[in-house]
């Protein structure tokens, strides 16, 4: 746009102000279907209804009066109606929809099948109302002149007709159905009857359905107009299911055969697919003598016929192979195969280059059908294995899964790509044969081929990996040499598009690498790769799941400096990050180590660079972490972790004190009653320990076993469930005592204060008053369980994949189990429980 001339050069000649004024006209005229859109007074008047009225009321005083768009959204909310006053509704409603149908379009006709249908669904009124009063409207509207509206009424009634009795069926819908069925009525009323034949078989016994059902089948299945032949011959294989194997054999297959011969193409389609669908109720010898030929005669005429046979004569290939497998003679079968070779190459033959705008439409029109057959090949290929034998696979199908994995169409490679799993699974030992097309579709061009194929990426992977010739992994992986570049190159691929699901997908499936390659492999070409995502990565679902993979590449990896780098790189990258997202992500990489790890594991490394976050100057972050306390928490064993349990209350407190962020205070306030109500887990062992040592007596070897077995829970009974730890009865160990004077504080501070005070000075926090009343609430100590040992293991894992441990010079912050511990019990407990005390002093001295 050009900038408008200053004041000074505007010319106020009558030629230019002609102009404005058209310019204004034009504007005005822009206007006009707007303004034309609005309601007049008058309209308004007329579809304004009175407030006072009820539902009732007012859906009669729409459908008398209104327009036809408040009447359809009577009818619309007609199901809701019933379900409030049935009564009402059909005596006052339903009568003002009969009267407003007869004259509806086709929206309120649409409208009322569906509300119909809805009711029937929802049970709002008993199937004898529902028959006496709604049924009558849908039969009287099935032949309505607009295929839309009859074939939406006629799928209500089809509904119907599986909840009727037989008594109703009989004399509403069957009865009828003969005069229906003539020749004389409408190819609509035909075509009508043939569906409902198809779903009435299965109501009646076996006599009615011979002496009254039957003879209109074989009437309409000979009808002069193909489209009615057509439809009667698709409703055959539910009237076979209905009549049983005798009468199929004697009346639906002759009815098949002459259908199959028929002069019209879509007659002859129905009838080999209705052949198809029912090649599991006829016998071997009507399969030999009479299917056979009939589907080897239709394969023959199927490349002179129209290609959409050919597109349903590929699509039920695999039908066929399974329902005529071991009928075929050699010969048969080897042309059978080379059938479906050429199916499988179908089109190909005609690429020549040229532009799609210099193709004529019907030649792409050909070439879309082409690629549908293909396709369909492709869908069925795990069942022509089956056919052909796995171990002829390389000999007789290899070349065309070649083909179909190099297709220039995606459709067809997507589709092979879903079957590759399938493929895999049959050629068993023999799946080496197809490691190069493994390679070539994690190389496709196209992301739908990737996502297709990385659904089932571990198990194929572990068939590759455990399926070969060799019986030593590494063997057998190295007749893969692309595997690693393929994957690499796969991620790169789906990193750089939009398509983020796929990659995080992809991600996902990294996991099962560690059972596939070996840890340097994984160490020097994925690691480095997760670690970029989830620094540099903006989708939040993709760097989750490159958190999780690089932790179990982790959880896996036996080297101790890789290990020990990992971590390094963990706490320092994301830890302790300059960017907040960053810091984010150590969180979530902290929630999955727990998840992934002992807890053992997670209090040695993470737990102290963990809650070192409550000084984050971000309140996202400090949020985060509130979040995770209490998993956090629940990675403490008591007495071992009693110094960490004395860090974590520290930092709770000082969130409580100093927090100024009003939505972090509130998830600090929630937080704290969930670590409240949590119950610690205690060390067995270690309790047994201190019994030994408070007794005075040392323990031996010997003992410390016969102890260890005696504590642990039983193996029929859940691993968290409380157990008593025995001990002598000559005397109580200090750990006891504790507990026993830590339950009595806690029960007097509850019981001489009120829930609301004990919490009601967090937002002022008073000095001591504050921080005194938080401390029995976040340690826990009151409530115990005793586990044993056996639950500091990997979870995933059993223990003899546990990870060695570092060594004592390393540089990370450690926090093993064991070093608050070397102090008398008596005075460690006496630090616990002295917090309560002053708790219970300054509650008293602050009403």
């Amino acid at each position: 746009m050009h900038p408008p001339p200053p004041a000074a050069a505007m010319d106020f000649s009558q030629n230019s102000l002609f102009g404005y004024m058209e310019d204004l006209q034009e504007l005005t005229i822009i206007e006009r279907p707007v303004r034309r859109s609005l309601k007049t007074p008058e309209e308004i008047e007329r579809l304004t209804v009175d407030e006072d009225l009820s539902d009732i009321e007012r859906a009669v005083y729409l459908l008398s009066a209104g327009q036809d768009i408040q009447g359809t959204s009577v009818i619309a909310n007609l199901p809701f109606l019933m379900r409030q006053n049935p009564a009402e509704t059909l005596r006052r409603i339903l009568p003002k929809v009969r009267e407003a149908l007869h004259v509806a379009g086709v929206e309120m006709q649409l409208t009322a099948a569906v509300s119909f249908l809805t009711i029937l669904q929802e049970e709002s009124v008993s199937i004898h109302t529902y028959a006496h009063s709604l049924l009558p409207v849908i039969l009287l509207h099935l032949e309505h002149r607009d295929a839309g509206v009859s074939n939406a009424w006629l799928e209500t009634l089809l509904s119907v007709i599986e909840v009727l009795p037989k008594e109703t069926l009989r004399h509403e819908i069957l009865n009828p159905l003969v005069s229906k069925a003539q020749l004389s009525q409408t190819v609509q009323s035909r075509l009508v009857s043939c569906k409902i034949l198809g779903k009435l078989t299965n109501k009646f016994d076996a006599l009615v359905i011979k002496r009254e059902i039957l003879p209109l089948v074989k009437s309409l299945c000979q009808d002069v107009e193909y489209e009615v032949r057509s439809c009667m011959c698709r409703q055959l294989e539910n009237i076979a299911q209905g009549i049983g194997t005798e009468l199929t054999k004697s009346v639906v297959l002759p009815e098949l055969i002459e259908l199959s011969r028929d002069e019209g193409s879509s007659v002859r389609l129905a009838a080999f697919e209705t052949l198809v669908n029912l090649l599991d109720i006829f016998d071997t010898d009507d399969r030999s003598q009479t299917i056979l030929p009939l589907v080897k005669s239709f394969c023959e005429k199927s490349f002179k016929a129209d290609e959409s046979i050919l597109i349903s004569l590929s699509f039920h290939l695999g039908k066929l192979c399974h329902g005529l497998y071991g009928i075929f003679t050699p010969d048969q079968h080897l042309r059978f195969l080379e059938f479906y070779k050429k199916l499988c190459t179908l089109g190909l033959q005609q690429e020549n280059g040229h532009n799609e705008n210099q193709i004529p439409p019907q030649i792409l029109e050909q070439e879309k059908k082409y690629i549908s057959v293909r396709k369909n090949c492709a869908y069925n290929f795990p069942a022509m294995i089956v056919f052909v034998d796995p171990k002829n696979f390389h000999m007789d199908l290899y070349s065309t899964f070649f083909c179909l994995c190099h297709d220039p169409e995606v459709p067809v490679r997507y589709t092979i790509a879903i079957c590759f799993y399938e493929v895999s699974k049959l050629l068993n030992s023999g799946v080496y044969l197809i490691h190069k097309e493994l390679i070539t579709l994690l190389q496709d061009e196209s992301l739908e081929v990737l996502d297709a194929l990385i659904d089932h990426l571990p198990e194929i992977l572990e068939l590759m990996s455990t399926g070969g010739e060799s019986s030593v992994q590494e063997n057998k992986l190295s007749s893969l040499p692309d595997l690693i570049p393929a994957l690499t190159a796969a991620e790169q691929r789906a990193a750089a598009s939009l398509k983020w699901r796929t990659h995080e997908k992809l991600l996902q499936k990294y996991a099962c690498l560690p059972h596939i390659i070996s840890s340097d492999q994984i160490y020097y070409r994925f690691l480095q790769r997760m670690f970029t995502i989830m620094k540099t990565n903006n989708v939040l679902p993709v760097q989750k799941a490159a958190s999780r993979t690089l932790c179990i590449f982790l959880r896996y990896n036996r080297k101790q400096e890789q290990r020990h780098e990992v971590i390094q790189k963990l706490i320092e990258q994301l830890g302790q990050g300059k960017s907040y997202w960053n810091r984010l992500r150590f969180l979530d990489t902290c929630e999955f180590i727990i998840e992934i790890f002992s807890k053992s594991f997670f209090c040695k490394y993470f737990f102290l660079p963990a809650i070192e976050l409550t000084h984050d100057p971000v309140a996202n972050v400090r949020m985060k972490l509130c979040y995770l306390l209490p998993k956090v928490k629940s990675t403490l064993k008591i007495p071992a972790d009693k110094h960490l349990l004395q860090q974590l209350e520290m930092c709770v407190r000082k969130l409580l004190c100093q927090e100024k962020d009003k939505d972090v205070l509130a998830t600090v306030k929630r937080t704290v009653l969930e670590l409240d109500r949590m119950e610690m887990s205690m060390d067995a062992e270690q309790l047994e320990k201190e019994k030994q040592q408070n007794d005075g007596r040392p323990m031996s070897d010997k003992t410390f076993e016969k102890k260890r077995r005696d504590t642990k829970t039983p193996t029929t009974l859940p691993k968290n469930i409380p157990i008593s730890v025995p001990g002598p009865s000559s005397g109580t160990p200090s750990t006891s005592k504790e507990i026993k004077k830590s339950k009595l504080i806690r029960s007097q501070s509850f019981n001489n204060q009120a829930f609301h005070a004990k919490y009601g000075n967090l937002d002022k926090c008073a000095g001591k008053s504050s921080t005194a009343a938080y401390t029995p609430s976040v340690s826990g100590l009151t409530k115990t369980s005793v586990i044993s040992l056996t639950d500091d293991s990997f979870r995933t894992r059993n223990a003899s994949s546990t990870p060695s441990s570092f060594s004592s010079n390393t540089p990370l912050p450690s926090t093993s189990r064991g070093t608050g511990n070397s102090g008398d019990p008596k005075s460690s407990g006496s630090k616990d429980t002295q917090p309560r005390k002053a708790t219970l002093k300054s509650r008293k001295s602050n009403p």
